[in-house]
């Protein structure tokens, strides 16, 4: 593994665990696409499906903690939330990532696509008012969260990726999360998610190791500055940053399948 590798590695790390801090998702959004693309434009060598969806459940882990930690004050984490959805996303991740096994690499990247234009279609419905409610106040369905975590725990393990690209959208239209409780919550949902997607994978033989390794080094120095700095940003630009990424990321995934 030579020094281009490495920096290239880190660089795709660094950039998704900033974006993922910022607006509350693990980065598999980002970094799945990036794993599977840019290093061969660069001469690299080229991951699988099977080890870019590995490499980035490892990831996540860490990208999480660091999101977290950056939001543990001011109330945003609701715990309740937390709870209800975490467990189930934790359930249905384990589940997802022992089956990916048996999945083509075909197979992993339509249910990408499919979870990823699911989410970039919610992510345009509008969302007025869910930033008035003062976070004390915050409300919802605990059996709804929990059903909806499990699906998107389930799809989420298949690719690797922790599912906060879809948690954020469910949290903010189906749930009525406001927007900097959801980015907060959804990374504590998302660490517990990962947790279930990451043994899978690991008991599975899908994980590249020293990879993961710079990528986990990456995440737990740019997660917190994206935190930090998402915390200055009008929720309405997180919103539709998050929007444009989505999409974006739907977008090449379906070019490719099709």
């Amino acid at each position: 593994m030579d020094i281009g590798f490495i920096i290239t590695i880190f660089l795709i790390g660094f950039i998704g665990s900033y974006i993922s801090g910022m607006l509350g998702i693990g980065g598999s959004i980002i970094k799945y696409p990036m794993l599977l693309y840019i290093p061969p434009l660069f001469g690299l060598a080229a991951f699988s499906a099977h080890e870019v969806s590995g490499i980035s459940a490892v990831q996540v882990l860490f990208a999480t903690i660091g999101g977290v930690w950056a939001y543990r004050k001011g109330g945003y984490l609701n715990k309740l939330l937390i709870g209800y959805m975490g467990i189930s996303i934790l359930i249905g991740s384990f589940v997802g990532s022992l089956g990916s096994r048996m999945m083509t690499e075909g197979g992993i990247n339509l249910v990408y696509g499919i979870l990823a234009i699911i989410a970039a279609v919610m992510m345009f419905v509008p969302k007025k008012g869910i930033d008035d409610i003062p976070l004390k106040q915050v409300k919802f369905n605990k059996w709804i969260a929990a059903s909806l975590a499990l699906f998107v725990g389930v799809g989420s393990g298949i690719v690797g990726a922790a599912g906060a690209f879809l948690l954020v959208p469910i949290m903010l239209v189906v749930l009525k999360i406001p927007t900097r409780m959801t980015i907060a919550s959804s990374l504590a949902i998302t660490f517990l998610s990962s947790i279930g997607t990451t043994v899978g994978k690991i008991t599975t033989g899908q994980v590249e190791f020293l990879p993961s390794v710079i990528m986990i080094i990456a995440s737990l120095v740019a997660s917190p500055l994206g935190a930090m700095a998402g915390k200055k940003v009008n929720t309405k630009i997180l919103q539709v940053i998050l929007a444009l990424l989505i999409l974006a990321t739907a977008i090449k995934i379906w070019i490719d399948i099709l």
